[in-house]
């Protein structure tokens, strides 16, 4: 769900393609459900289902990491979470400041995912001055006039803004001014950030809309079939189009979604 753009080569620097990075964690939350249930090893058809997706592009994604599997054998689970888990820095601490503890925010502070995933919340911070030193999953809520100070002093790169739209580009410069090179933003505005930095916008709204957009499209497809106007209503006899073909003789008249 997370989606937005980043500011660095469309590599890294071990050649790994952007996409093939943006798969790694789903990988890697399916590799650890199978670790969990102490199971050795797993084949590339069955990580790929998993994952939800094709066996295919699993295989390439893995080959840029160097691993290839046994055949007959399949992937060894522990070393592929090590292998990715490093892939992705996770074998080292990252220090997170939330930034805006509201609803939203204090939901984020309250998430016990960060920890069993290499991520530390070292600081909790809100420019409401009656938020500060109260205690959001344990943290005291430190005042933004701080902030600065805060992520000098924890070592921070790594910042979540989770603020109103109308603070939030405020908050950015003055994150990326302290140092801090990547953003996960959750208000609901475009940032702007210069190179070097990377940001990754999460909006529900808009995955809702998609969503919005797909039910949409299904009812009025139920809508034609039942009156006899969609594709189901035109027999072979009528389209007079072989069967793998569309209208234009080369590719099928309705793709699939």
């Amino acid at each position: 769900m997370a989606t937005g753009r980043t500011h660095r080569p469309a590599t890294r620097s071990r050649g790994i393609p952007e996409a093939t990075v943006a798969r790694l964690p789903l990988y890697l939350r399916a590799l650890t459900a199978l670790s969990e249930r102490s199971v050795p090893t797993v084949s590339s058809e069955e990580l790929a289902a998993a994952a939800g997706v094709n066996s295919a592009k699993l295989r390439k994604d893995f080959s840029y990491l160097g691993s290839y599997g046994t055949r007959g054998v399949g992937y060894d689970v522990e070393y592929l979470v090590y292998q990715i888990s490093r892939e992705l820095g996770l074998t080292q601490d990252w220090p997170v400041v939330i930034v805006g503890i509201g609803n939203l925010g204090a939901a984020l502070a309250n998430y016990g995912g960060f920890a069993s995933r290499g991520f530390r919340v070292a600081a909790l911070i809100d420019a409401d001055p009656a938020m500060a030193g109260k205690p959001v999953a344990g943290i005291p809520v430190q005042h933004s006039d701080d902030l600065e100070k805060i992520i000098q002093d924890n070592g921070v790169s790594i910042g979540v803004i989770a603020t109103p739209a109308g603070a939030a580009q405020a908050v950015c410069d003055r994150l990326v001014a302290a140092g801090v090179t990547s953003i996960l933003n959750f208000a609901p505005t475009v940032l702007t950030v210069p190179d070097g930095v990377d940001v990754r916008k999460v909006d529900l709204s808009i995955e809702l809309q998609i969503l919005a957009f797909h039910e949409q499209r299904k009812a009025g497809e139920d809508a034609a079939h039942s009156d006899g106007t969609g594709p189901a209503a035109v027999t072979r006899e009528e389209s007079d189009v072989p069967a793998d073909q569309g209208p234009d003789g080369d590719v099928p008249a309705v793709m699939p979604a």
